[in-house]
């Protein structure tokens, strides 16, 4: 089986600038998040389609400032 091309979950989150659990997170709530392929009892992420969807997400910055 080639898994050229997928991350592990530690790498996806990593790419996008999150931890583990949000990653699943967004797996589980955003429609248009790409699904992992699983390889046992490990999931594995699309790198392009992580990718693509940081493209269409930019990363939101807020600080306390803007809060209030």
């Amino acid at each position: 089986m080639d898994l050229t091309g997928y991350l592990t979950s530690d790498e996806a989150a990593e790419r996008l600038g999150i931890n583990r659990q949000s990653l699943y997170n967004l797996a589980n709530r955003s429609p248009d998040f790409p699904k992992p392929k699983k390889v046992g009892r490990t999931s594995l992420w699309p790198a392009q389609g992580v990718d693509e969807w940081r493209a269409k997400h930019p990363k939101r910055n807020i600080s306390k400032n803007d809060e209030k």
